[in-house]
């Protein structure tokens, strides 16, 4: 929850020239609902892609507050960020609406970026695969191969998330290998390889080659360092 849509329109004045070469990944920006339009104006003839931050299943109807999936594509949104761990800690996200999210997501032709990732007394208590399988199962189990070979799964570690605590490359890795290896125990070697698998876990400039090194990670879902255009186009140029 940042940026005004002037700030937003003033970021991606800084932002877009520092990545205009980058032709080596997508690029994608969500910013908060307001400022849709103005980062889909200052995108506009650039690789930069928009997503929401989040969505509701319901296409329409009273439900004051929310923002389907057609109401984004027609902003000119093509991603939405599905399971966000604060939606989860915050806003009473669970695995079931996580499904119904990222259905309407495909239904509405956005790609979703559905998240997932234990907490730091799960991880303390050694219970991260049951979490990531439990959150695999409830929230994109009951998709179709087809469905899943639409959609990006980020891997977030609640408790590397603004606490000071950080996963190593290693650590990361364990846990992308462990998803991909679920995904094709569901649905098959194809898709588990086709799917991309995002780390979300304070990725910083100075941390994000390492991370990117490890072959089961195949992108970054940043917070706190996309604030700065400096800061997150050093990311995207981590090489």
């Amino acid at each position: 929850m940042y940026k005004t849509p002037a700030e937003t329109a003033a970021f991606f004045e800084k932002f877009l020239p520092l990545v205009a070469a980058s032709g080596h990944c997508d690029i994608v920006i969500a910013p908060p609902f307001v400022d849709l339009p103005a980062a889909v104006a200052a995108a506009a003839g650039s690789k930069v892609e928009i997503g929401g931050q989040n969505l509701y299943w319901a296409q329409e109807g009273a439900f004051t507050g929310e923002v389907s999936a057609p109401m984004l594509a027609g902003a000119g949104a093509k991603w939405v960020i599905v399971g966000h761990s604060e939606r989860r800690q915050y806003f009473g996200e669970t695995d079931e609406t996580v499904f119904k999210r990222t259905t309407a997501a495909l239904d509405g032709g956005l790609t979703p970026i559905v998240c997932i990732g234990e907490r730091l007394e799960e991880r303390e208590s050694g219970k991260t695969e049951p979490v990531l399988l439990a959150q695999l199962r409830g929230g994109l189990g009951q998709l179709s191969t087809r469905q899943v070979e639409q959609i990006v799964i980020a891997y977030e570690p609640v408790w590397a998330i603004g606490t000071g605590k950080t996963a190593t490359p290693e650590m990361a890795q364990d846990a992308h290998r462990y998803i991909r290896s679920m995904i094709a125990r569901q649905f098959g070697f194809g898709p588990a390889n086709q799917i991309r698998i995002l780390y979300g876990g304070s990725v910083k400039p100075d941390n994000v080659k390492g991370l990117m090194a490890q072959g089961d990670i195949d992108g970054a879902l940043v917070g706190g360092a996309s604030l700065e255009p400096g800061s997150f186009a050093s990311i995207v140029n981590f090489q």
